[in-house]
């Protein structure tokens, strides 16, 4: 045991101890033994005032003058695993006042020595010095230097006997970040040349090597460990700025809210890394201004206080802190951050009505209607399941006319009836309901868990429809009843017992019009005979609608269906049914099966007698007839051979009826010529159809309609040509003066020549040209062929309106051609006909003489006169 001086502050001083096996060093103490590492426990023989971690952190625990009291203290060590003991005495003295000579002389620095090497001896290797463990050095960051630092000096006990240089390797030197560390090659003094930083490189592993002025190595390298001692230069900082949470409302203390985490990039295993938190301030202060509680070391926020309440406090703003040093105010750094804590909503208010009494009404028989509207109140929050409100009707309504449903935007009860209701059965109802959450209320809640009420309907009475009792009416009746028989009186009630009105009846529906009503008494009489074979008639039942309709405000009305189900009589007599049929030319071996056709029913139809007339006498004496059964019988041949052919056999028929009813039905018999199976031979089938009146009429109905489309189709044909020319022709024909404007190749006839080809006047581009005619056909007078003038052309269709441009372009055309008649050559004209209404031209006699006239105008003519202007309006010559 040695006894060690340092020199520290009186208080919160940091410091390491070492004697022999046990290192000293300023900040930490660390045993350390040959064997290798310990895990090693601290203690201190005076723990009130100094204290050491388990990373051998020295501190004082309080603030306390020094004195020879607090200079002297013990430290304690014991390995965990062997129980071995070791203790270090600590003397403790006040630094002393720095002194100019103090200044100048350069600090002590540790010296560190290359091990000795083995060397052999006679023989035998022989250790001649124990070798050392090379202790770390320990480097505080953010030293302020001076720079660079002189931290150990680097030794070999050769350096006597040779010249020795002295290197290190390793990150921080010649490796990244290099130039941190570096040592003098003759000295071997190892020095930092800047503060170090533990947040981001907290321990450097080095290797020192020494060689001689050849570079041979003279001894083994030797590991040197810097470690960073960490300082507290880094402010706690939490994960968010602001924290959110939620705690229901009337939480009992202690209900666990949130956790709020702050990190600190100092070392946690050190103070400076540990952080603890505390609440700075809580808004609003109330119920009280300590609602929460947070763990210093977790951070997890509590209720601490009762009273929670959503209605009054929706939302707390808490501050925390954090503090690093264990929350040491004085050496520790702070921060802060905000917590919002959101008071959730839990059902401890149930809805109010805002009256004891609502009132309503409705008219009678409707539905759907909105009687009330019942209004609540609820202090939860709105749109949630403690806020929404659940009505229910309590009494007032055993037959369930009245139902209520929640409006979900404002929370009313609106009370809607679902089945009619009667003025006349009831005028008032007097509901009682019940309002409630649709979740239960809290635990612990003292308001009764529902609000009750009561709502008034009063019902308005209204003009109802009248209605017909019973509906339908059944009644049976025999056919055949004569017109004006009164049938039955069909009356309609009027449920306004409180109302005087009147009713009238109409007829609505009556197929086959054979009845009337009565419009005040509703008497119903018929107006024709009524027949139960009537196709109007259906399974023996006539169905007629009436009308009632009283004279109310407004005036309503009912409908009533009368069904008169008609009793059948014998009014109908049978008839022979198939009414065509065919047979052979002998009477083996076909036979003829016919049976009745009766519109009546039983008893008045079947069974039935048939019977051949007695005249005239061929039928009997060809035919016979003979009864089957009650519905059916069989005509065969009487006679060996009859001729094929159509034969009309009268047969008789009788029904059951009472009295019976009797008639002569006519049967067509085809009569033909059989193969051996008894079927006729398909030229007769051909020829009995072909002969047959239903075949016949067929073939004809055909031909009608077909010559009917034929005629249709001409004369819509000769309707479409006669609207083509009309839209061709653009004025009246009468008024048409393009019937005298025609462009002729060659003259034709006079007057009389009224055979015109309007269309060359519409196209002048499609009359023929001159160049297509043959040779030789030309006649002496026609213009020479030259190129033909760009004439304008129109379009097959013209617009009415361009005519006249048509013309004067044309016209303008014909002026500018040279090469347009007249021409100064013989003319050869046709025959014009006979008989013209058109005078002579030597009636038109002159004002004047010719050799008093004027023919100067003509030169304004155009080109066309130019000829003429030259004849005569040249002058005398």
């Amino acid at each position: 045991i040695c006894r060690i001086e340092t020199v520290i502050p009186t208080s919160g001083v940091i410091f390491k101890v070492n004697i022999c096996d046990i290192i000293l060093s300023v900040f930490f103490m660390k045993f350390s033994n040959c064997n290798g590492k310990r895990k090693v426990q601290y203690e201190s023989s005076e723990p009130a005032d100094f204290k050491v971690d388990e990373d051998g952190m020295v501190y004082a625990v309080r603030s306390f003058p020094l004195s020879s009291e607090h200079a002297k203290f013990l430290i304690y060590a014991q390995d965990k695993e062997t129980q071995e003991k070791w203790q270090v005495a600590v003397k403790l003295s006040l630094k002393p006042a720095l002194t100019e000579e103090s200044v100048k002389e350069p600090p002590e620095v540790e010296e560190i020595v290359f091990p000795r090497q083995f060397s052999k001896h006679s023989g035998h290797l022989q250790r001649q010095k124990r070798d050392w463990v090379i202790p770390p050095i320990n480097l505080p960051e953010n030293s302020r230097g001076p720079f660079p630092q002189e931290l150990v000096r680097i030794r070999s006990d050769r350096d006597k006997n040779l010249s020795l240089r002295y290197s290190v390797t390793g990150p921080g030197a010649d490796q990244p970040p290099t130039g941190i560390f570096i040592i003098n090659p003759i000295s071997g003094q190892l020095s930092v040349t800047k503060p170090l930083d533990r947040e981001q490189i907290a321990r450097f592993h080095l290797r020192a090597h020494a060689v001689d002025i050849n570079g041979n190595q003279v001894e083994n390298p030797i590991d040197i460990v810097i470690n960073v001692i960490d300082m507290n230069d880094n402010r706690p900082e939490f994960l968010h700025q602001v924290w959110n949470g939620t705690v229901p409302e009337g939480s009992k203390p202690g209900t666990y809210v949130m956790t709020v985490t702050a990190i600190d990039a100092d070392d946690p295993n050190a103070l400076n890394g540990m952080l603890r938190y505390r609440i700075l301030s809580q808004a609003p202060s109330t119920p009280s201004p300590n609602m929460f509680t947070i763990n210093n070391e977790t951070g997890d926020i509590i209720t601490v206080a009762a009273g929670l309440d959503r209605e009054k406090v929706q939302q707390y703003t808490l501050i925390i802190q954090a503090t690093d040093m264990e929350g040491n105010p004085t050496y520790g750094l702070s921060n802060t951050a905000t917590a919002i804590i959101t008071v959730t909503d839990v059902n401890d208010n149930p809805p109010e009505f805002t009256a004891m009494t609502f009132y309503g009404e409705v008219p009678e028989n409707r539905v759907d209607v909105i009687v009330a509207n019942l209004t609540v109140t609820d202090k939860d929050q709105p749109h949630t399941p403690a806020w929404n409100a659940v009505y229910r009707i309590s009494g007032g309504d055993p037959t369930g006319r009245f139902a209520i449903q929640t409006d979900p935007n404002s929370n009313d009860g609106l009370v809607t009836v679902v089945k009619p209701i009667d003025f006349e059965t009831n005028r008032m109802f007097v509901l009682t309901v019940a309002a409630e959450n649709q979740v239960p209320l809290a635990k612990g809640i003292q308001h009764p868990p529902q609000s009750t009420a009561t709502v008034s309907v009063t019902v308005i009475d209204v003009n109802e429809n009248p209605y017909f009792a019973p509906n339908p009416k059944i009644i049976r009746q025999e056919e055949g009843l004569h017109a004006g028989t009164m049938l039955t009186t069909f009356t309609a009630q009027d449920p306004d017992r409180y109302m005087q009105q009147n009713i009238r009846y109409t007829k609505l529906s009556d197929p086959a019009n054979w009845l009337k009503i009565d419009p005040v008494n509703g008497q119903i009489t018929t107006i024709a005979v009524l027949d139960r074979e009537s196709p109007n008639v259906k399974n023996n039942i006539y169905n007629a609608t009436f009308l009632a309709s009283d004279n109310g405000i407004p005036p309503m009305s009912g409908t009533g269906t009368l069904q008169i189900y008609l009793l059948d009589i014998n009014d109908n007599a049978p008839q022979v049914l198939p009414q065509e049929a065919e047979t052979c030319e002998t009477p083996d071996p076909n036979s003829i099966n016919i049976t009745a056709l009766d519109y009546d029913i039983d008893p008045n139809a079947g069974p039935f007698a048939f019977d051949l007339p007695l005249s005239p006498v061929t039928i009997k004496r060809n035919w016979t007839i003979t009864r089957l059964n009650g519905d059916f019988a069989q005509l065969n041949l009487k006679i060996k051979f009859l001729e094929a052919g159509i034969y009309e056999v009268p047969i008789i028929i009788t029904d059951s009826g009472n009295p019976p009813k009797s008639n002569i039905s006519i049967l067509r018999v085809k009569v033909c010529q059989c193969d051996s199976n008894g079927d006729c031979t398909d030229v007769d089938r051909i020829v009995g159809a072909g002969l047959g009146t239903g075949a016949i009429i067929a073939i004809l109905l055909c031909i009608i309609i077909l010559l009917i489309l034929v005629l249709m189709f001409v004369v819509w044909m000769k309707c479409r040509d006669k609207e083509r020319q009309a839209k061709q022709l653009l004025i009246d024909p009468e008024d048409d003066v393009r019937d005298n404007i025609l462009k002729y190749d060659e003259e034709g006839g006079g007057e009389e020549d009224q055979d015109y080809d309007l269309s060359q006047l519409q196209q002048p581009d499609t009359v023929e040209p001159d160049a297509i005619k043959p040779v030789g056909i030309r006649r002496m007078d026609e213009r020479p062929i030259h190129a033909e003038p760009q004439y304008p052309v129109r379009s097959a269709a013209p617009h009415p309106g361009d005519i006249g441009d048509f013309i004067n372009e044309g016209l303008k055309a014909a002026d500018n051609d040279p090469t347009a008649p007249p021409y100064d050559s013989l003319l050869v004209f046709d025959y014009e006909g006979s008989g013209s209404t058109a005078g002579s031209l030597s009636s038109l006699n002159s004002s004047s003489s010719g050799g008093e006239q004027d023919y100067d105008y003509l030169n304004d003519w155009g080109p066309r006169f130019k000829k003429l202007a030259d004849m005569y309006g040249g002058g005398d010559d």
